[in-house]
């Protein structure tokens, strides 16, 4: 929001306070200044001349002669303007005036004629381009009639104001204004503010005689005005007028439009006026657009809408994009006489709708974004008619078409002057929180320390206790807010379990020569479902696709972390990387619902894919490829690292894995991922090698973790250890056996671990061999060999009942 400081000045007395103080100070309070800047900078000594005389230059054609009076002085100006000629007032840069850029006025000879100064254009006065009236864009800027010879041209034309560059919060559309701007300055000074007294000099003819107002959709519309005024004089503008819209960043175009603009700048407002001899109706009908129903609007473009626009009708076609653009067929024009002034509120969100799909965002459509103050709406109607008979000539019909459903009804907020303090840690006054809320033009009824407040409809932002807090503390003054320790007894900060769990499991990965890798959780739809762990599949999750994705390969919500990794390992391998064990710590959204109606659940899950060379020691001549084993010692080491015990490897199945090289990972039974050789047909889908993964799901890995730290202390008895070794069936799991082996084994089975499996020759078809290292231990005395014959013999007796086993020789 832009604003003039002169134009404020017209409400608030300003006189005292400079404008860069006056920036600091709203500031301050809430609202940042992004910039204080003169809308000129070092210009002097320019002042309205009468162009008495203009003839020819002697000796150049383009060139004309001018005496010009300057009040005090006459002056011979030698000018270029196509449009300069007698009888005009203009803006004359005296003998030692200085413009815009540092350029110095000196008296000068132009093919041999002397010329004392320059008659200036309103560029070279420093206004932009994009602001200059087209009769004025190639020449000379021209006073009215209205303005004294030899007066200051600088501040007639404005070029003495600084304007304030306002960066609102979405909050604050009541600064949209400046009447709303006007009431902030006012409160933060503690000063008067002097708002616009509209007063109309109504015709003996009635406006519902000539128009009426349907609204088919009041959800949209609540109200909607419609002001007639006749006999209208399209024109310019009153130059005061024109440098306000200038200074606010708007071109000046005519009496009518500016009129419109000037009363949207000034009350938050938008309004739209109609040539009502083009409207093409007695009847003012709003509703929502057909289906690919067109309109062609002012900047002469045939929009196709869409049954979610708002549109303002003749009874046949639209002639207006409600709350955003006009149409061409009923724009005013020079040949305007009869205008027909809409002064509405539309919804907010289908302004904002049909702003961003015809990307038609302006000044109007921004405030009905943000909210305009319903009981203004009216007032400024009223305005814009008071200005069009004072500056168009216009006749006002009395009364108004109006439709009016509109609620402007003021919230009440309640409280008490200890809550306040108690937020803020203050100790103001009940009388000092009084005066603030005066300040702030708000009504209020006290008793005692008991606050009732009524908030104005302009500040729509005001609704609870809080937002009271919010406004007395800035009025108050941020810098006065006390400073204060936090009271209480103090606690170090620590991680959490889980935050602690995490840390583990990177450094455990990391030093097992891993790299951490980040992809996103956006895939695309096919491989949203790939590579999904069996107790994620059970649950029949659908997958999440975006409303609005920013592209085909981010269209959906991950079930795994693999297929991204393995685009990553894709990704490094094109680029010569093919020794690769990459890690992700991630989330994957589970949802069940296809129509999506709650978020879906996340879960924490840890995947890896690991493919090339896992070892590789040139001098040694050594080197070790990736394979099922080196996998699964990762996460057996990992389990162990962050202290989970009974963990189970069993042969299984997963869509996208070889199926005689996978297996699923449970805890005491419960599933808690996978790991896996990937299916051929998949490594030749993403162009990879022998490629292994795992996926775990680490919400259910921190449930089973031994939470209590235990200590083992050193053995001071000798351990025995022992070897036996299983003829079974080839299909019968190692683990299985293991497990057996540790259930019978009795309290003194300190370890046990596979150290050999063999099949092939002198072996049975169909059978193998697996031999286990036994380690016993006593921690309180020196074993037997009888104790240990025991549990040998209990051990050899349970896996021979249980798998049909046979110890080997």
């Amino acid at each position: 929001m832009l604003v003039s400081i002169n134009w404020l000045k017209q409400y608030i007395d300003l006189d005292d306070i400079t404008p860069e103080e006056l920036a600091e100070k709203i500031t301050k309070s809430g609202i940042e200044v992004d910039s204080a800047e003169p809308i000129v900078d070092q210009i002097k000594n320019v002042v309205v001349g009468y162009v008495k005389s203009c003839e020819k230059h002697p000796n150049a054609d383009k060139l004309n002669l001018c005496q010009v009076d300057v009040g005090d002085e006459e002056l011979q100006i030698i000018c270029g303007a196509p449009n300069v000629q007698a009888g005009q007032k203009v803006a004359v840069a005296k003998p030692g005036a200085r413009l815009p850029g540092g350029m110095k006025i000196k008296k000068a000879k132009l093919r041999g004629v002397e010329s004392q100064g320059m008659i200036c254009s309103l560029q070279e006065l420093g206004i932009d381009d994009k602001f200059v009236q087209k009769e004025f864009s190639d020449g000379i800027f021209v006073f009215a009639d209205d303005v004294e010879v030899g007066e200051d041209a600088i501040e007639r034309l404005n070029l003495n104001d600084t304007i304030l560059e306002l960066e609102l919060t979405p909050n604050r559309s009541d600064c949209l204004s400046m009447i709303g701007v006007a009431y902030e300055v006012a409160a933060i000074l503690g000063k008067d503010i002097k708002l616009p007294e509209v007063a109309i000099d109504y015709v003996d003819d009635a406006a519902t005689d000539h128009v009426q107002v349907r609204v088919e959709t009041p959800e949209l519309n609540p109200y909607y005005g419609a002001f007639i005024i006749r006999n209208i004089q399209v024109g310019p503008s009153p130059l005061w007028m024109q440098n306000r819209l200038i200074a606010a960043g708007i071109r000046p175009i005519n009496n009518v439009v500016d009129i419109t603009n000037y009363v949207l700048l000034e009350y938050g407002q938008p309004l739209h006026a109609f040539d009502y001899d083009r409207f093409g109706s007695k009847e003012v009908v709003v509703r929502t657009a057909e289906k690919d129903e067109k309109i062609q609007t002012l900047d002469d473009v045939e929009r196709t809408l869409s049954e979610d626009h708002l549109v303002i009708t003749n009874g046949k076609e639209p002639v207006a994009i409600a709350g955003v653009m006009g149409g061409a067929d009923s724009e005013v024009n020079d040949e305007t006489t009869t205008v027909l002034l809409e002064a509405a509120y539309f919804d907010s969100l289908s302004v904002r709708k049909a702003a961003k799909d015809h990307q038609l965002r302006s000044e109007a459509s921004i405030r009905f974004e943000k909210g305009v103050d319903p009981n203004r709406v009216k007032e400024a109607g009223l305005r814009a008619c008071q200005l069009l008979e004072q500056y168009a000539g216009g006749e006002v019909l009395s009364g108004v078409a109006e439709f009016n459903g509109l609620d402007v009804t003021e919230e009440v907020v309640t409280f008490t002057s200890d809550q306040i303090n108690r937020v803020l840690g203050t100790e103001i006054k009940a009388d000092e929180m009084e005066d603030i809320i005066t300040k702030l033009r708000f009504s209020c009824e006290r008793d005692g320390n008991q606050f009732k407040v009524t908030v104005p409809t302009r500040r729509g932002d005001i609704s609870i206790v809080e937002d009271m807090v919010e406004e007395i503390a800035r009025i108050f003054g941020y810098d006065n807010l006390p400073y204060t320790l936090p009271e209480g007894a103090g606690q170090a900060g620590r991680l959490t379990e889980k935050q602690q769990l995490k840390r583990k499991i990177h450094q455990y990965l990391q030093g097992s020569g891993l790299n951490e890798s980040w992809t996103y959780s956006l895939t695309t739809e096919e491989r949203s479902g790939l590579l999904v762990s069996p107790e994620v599949r059970e649950q029949e999750p659908v997958p999440v696709q975006l409303a609005m994705p920013m592209s085909e390969s981010h269209s959906h919500l991950r079930l795994s972390l693999l297929p991204e990794l393995l685009a990553s390992l894709q990704y490094n391998i094109a680029r010569k990387q093919n020794d690769l064990a990459l890690y992700e710590m991630g989330s994957i959204c589970i949802n069940h619902d296809k129509t999506v109606t709650k978020q879906p659940a996340e879960q924490l899950r840890l995947s890896g894919a690991l493919t090339g060379l896992w070892m590789n020691h040139p001098w040694q001549q050594e080197k070790k490829p990736v394979d099922f084993y080196v996998v699964k010692g990762i996460l057996e080491g990992l389990f162990e690292f962050v202290q989970i015990n009974g963990v189970q490897f069993e042969a299984g199945e997963v869509d996208g894995i070889h199926p005689g090289r996978c297996a699923v990972i449970k805890v005491k039974g419960d599933t808690i991922g996978f790991l896996g050789q990937l299916h051929p047909a998949l490594q030749e889908e993403y162009d990879l090698k022998d490629t292994y993964v795992f996926d775990l799901n680490l919400d259910k890995m921190y449930e089973y973790i031994e939470k209590e730290e235990r200590y083992q202390p050193i053995p001071r008895y000798p351990s025995i250890s022992q070897d036996l070794a299983f003829v079974v069936d080839e299909q019968v799991p190692s683990s299985n056996l293991l497990q057996a082996i540790k259930d019978a084994g009795g309290s003194y089975l300190q370890k046990v671990e596979v150290f050999d499996v063999y099949q092939g020759e002198h072996m049975e078809e169909g059978k193998k061999s697996i031999a286990y290292s036994l380690l016993f231990q006593n921690p309180e005395a020196t074993l037997t060999d009888e104790e240990v014959d025991q549990a040998r013999e209990e051990i050899i007796q349970t896996v021979k009942e249980k798998f049909n086993a046979q110890l080997r020789g």
